[in-house]
């Protein structure tokens, strides 16, 4: 599993230094590259920048082939090094494009959103967004290292700290009570370097335990069944979610299936949506779409032989995963956050 360090950006040069390599690319989106490149750049080797633009919209096959057109026109060889700097989006299809690009070149990950630092950019998921599906196409990969430090988090609005403060909260709610009360108590507007380590080993003793998502890695999906596809939903609409604010909708929803089907307490469901609803706000959607929303959580990757498997909360710090849900389950779901 990569290693996680928590350090100074200068760190990189020691990092560089101990991976050998015959070429560096560091990728950008728009974003990234002006605010957060300018903090990085004087700590690298000579280097070859590529952009691509920001938002999920452009997780995408055409960004890929903008990746792999600048590393095939710069000739790079299988010993290539690729930085991806920004957040999921760019540590999710830059480890997509280095895993396959001459079927392989190292990477590593400096997320520089707080969602990307204790979720997308750990674990060794990578992928794109195929047609209308979130991470449909994709690789289990691994970083050679992903160097963490908040020092970023001053170049993002509140709402992306908000959109990251969801993944520290289900991390929480699947698996350490006590970090869930530390994240309330934090608040969502500014992260210790400890918060964050907090959130990082939650992930990362999960993954260890089952690195290919056979089992108990399901876990960390919880709340993105509907959340995903809510998010999709709203692409390219005027109501469109972040991930996270997306995925603070999901984990209401799929608390209230929890409560439902006798695994979770209603003190303990009342508690969770009391939180939740403090922070995240239902989008307009029209019961209409409720068909459309099923059939976008009937792409989920849990999903087994036509069945559609959540993973769910026993208690606050607990979760169970391939429980079968009922449609008529989500559309009592969707009405309670929607």
């Amino acid at each position: 599993m990569s290693k996680v360090y928590f350090e100074e950006l200068s760190y990189i040069e020691e990092l560089l230094a101990s991976i050998e390599h015959s070429q560096l690319f560091v990728l950008a989106d728009e974003n990234s590259k002006e605010h957060c490149y300018p903090l990085l750049k004087n700590h690298l080797e000579h280097h070859q920048v590529i952009e691509i633009a920001s938002g999920e919209k452009h997780k995408t096959l055409d960004s890929c082939n903008l990746i792999w057109n600048a590393l095939t026109n710069a000739t790079a060889d299988r010993k290539a090094l690729l930085v991806n700097l920004g957040g999921g989006v760019i540590t999710d299809i830059g480890g997509f494009c280095a895993g396959t690009y001459k079927r392989g070149i190292r990477f590593i990950n400096i997320p520089t959103t707080l969602l990307s630092q204790v979720d997308a950019s750990v674990g060794a998921k990578t992928g794109i967004d195929y047609n209308e599906y979130k991470n449909h196409i994709g690789l289990f990969c691994e970083a050679e290292a992903v160097l963490v430090n908040p020092i970023f988090h001053k170049t993002l609005p509140k709402e992306q700290l908000v959109s990251g403060y969801a993944e520290m909260l289900k991390h929480g709610l699947i698996a350490d009570e006590k970090h869930w009360q530390d994240c309330l108590e934090n608040g969502s507007e500014k992260f210790s370097n400890e918060l964050i380590q907090q959130s990082v080993k939650i992930k990362e003793d999960v993954v260890k335990s089952d690195p290919t998502e056979k089992g108990l890695r399901k876990i960390l999906n919880f709340g993105h069944t509907i959340g995903h596809a809510i998010e999709t939903h709203l692409l390219n609409t005027e109501n469109e979610l972040l991930h996270g604010e997306a995925i603070g909708l999901g984990m209401i929803a799929e608390a209230y299936i929890s409560k439902s089907k006798g695994l979770l307490s209603e003190q303990e469901y009342k508690l969770i949506v009391e939180e939740l609803w403090k922070i995240y706000k239902s989008p307009k959607i029209e019961k209409a779409s409720y068909a459309e929303i099923k059939r976008l959580c009937k792409q989920d990757k849990k999903n087994q032989n036509g069945e559609l498997n959540m993973s769910l909360l026993k208690n606050i710090g607990q979760a169970i995963y391939d429980i079968p849900v009922e449609e008529e389950l989500i559309d009592q779901a969707l009405n309670e956050i929607l």
